[in-house]
């Protein structure tokens, strides 16, 4: 029995009227997300990134151009202050370079600078395996299962939240 199954148990007797079967996912997603963020903070600190710096850095990697800072943001589900902080600090460090458009003054185009694609490509091995490693008691076919329940889960929530 894990914490939720406590939580639930401890429910079922003060509110027996209450179900909280739902719980039984969303609260594992939620602990199992701020988990796999703390490693993700710790192995990414050896690269001196946090996970929404590594997110534009890999944003603007998979894009393998320059983007605009409203593409980023929309990428990255970052506010626009949030994504400013981080391509200042990006900025700052050597990984990206900006570049204000001719035709439009207040728009700003981010590209990867050549430090940014190593650290990005040093990153990304690391990060992928901390998360192949979360999933290693799963066979193959349980890790595809999973990933289509969760997306299925996902597509929900983002019609319902995202899309009002």
């Amino acid at each position: 029995m894990d914490a939720v199954d406590r939580a639930r148990a401890q429910w079922a007797a003060q509110r027996p009227d209450v179900d909280t079967s739902g719980m039984a996912v969303v609260a594992r997603v939620l602990r199992l997300a701020g988990l796999v963020g703390h490693g993700h903070e710790a192995g990414l600190a050896r690269h001196d990134l946090t996970t929404g710096e590594f997110e534009v850095l890999a944003a603007l990697r998979r894009a393998d151009e320059p983007l605009r800072a409203r593409e980023i943001a929309t990428l990255t589900s970052s506010p626009g202050a949030t994504l400013t902080k981080r391509l200042d600090r990006l900025h700052g460090a050597g990984l990206v370079e900006r570049r204000t458009l001719e035709r439009d003054r207040r728009g700003v185009l981010v590209s990867l600078s050549d430090e940014g694609r190593a650290v990005i490509d040093a990153a990304l091995p690391e990060q992928a395996a901390r998360e192949r490693d979360l999933l290693a008691d799963l066979t193959d076919d349980e890790r595809t299962r999973l990933a289509d329940l969760l997306a299925r889960v996902l597509e929900t929530a983002e019609a319902r939240v995202l899309r009002g």
